[in-house]
């Protein structure tokens, strides 16, 4: 097994994975609960599934909108010169509006998710990020979100 590989998941921590994906905030109780462990033990899981990496963090789910940024859009780069080192995500890591950056197959290098306040700065998000990266960019803006998030069966 490779340091990327992450071991199959058991009937009791797929369990316990599904109810923490629904709800990261679910205590212990019902965590025994639902699995027949007891507190301690279900502890004991929960941390093994958390040094293993299989649970990576727990997030506050937020309303884009309630804050500020109701204009999301997906951003497909490219380097300007294919000879010229692939460090595009390093370049762009942490930049204030990028949520999300994916290595894809296609035309494009990367997938960026961007969430802004206008049209406006979206302009000037994506400046940034030509000059930043030294890419072009490729820009569809979302119309609506139907669902994001969706919890997949987790462990198969």
């Amino acid at each position: 097994m490779t340091e990327n590989d992450v071991a199959p998941l058991d009937a009791i921590d797929r369990a316990l994975v599904d109810a923490l994906r629904n709800d990261g905030r679910t205590t212990l109780a019902v965590l025994s609960e639902i699995s027949g462990l007891s507190l301690s033990a279900v502890q004991v899981r929960v941390r093994k599934l958390e040094a293993r990496g299989v649970i990576t963090g727990y997030r506050a789910v937020v309303n884009p909108e309630a804050v500020g940024l109701p204009l999301s859009a997906f951003v497909e780069i490219t380097p300007l010169d294919q000879a010229q080192e692939d460090d595009a995500p390093d370049r762009l890591r942490g930049m204030p509006g990028i949520e999300s950056c994916y290595s894809v197959a296609g035309n494009a290098n990367y997938l960026l998710t961007v969430r802004v306040a206008s049209p406006r700065a979206l302009e000037e998000l994506l400046g940034r990020i030509r000059r930043t990266a030294q890419v072009s960019t490729r820009t569809t803006v979302v119309l609506q979100t139907y669902f994001e998030g969706q919890s997949t069966e987790p462990g198969r």
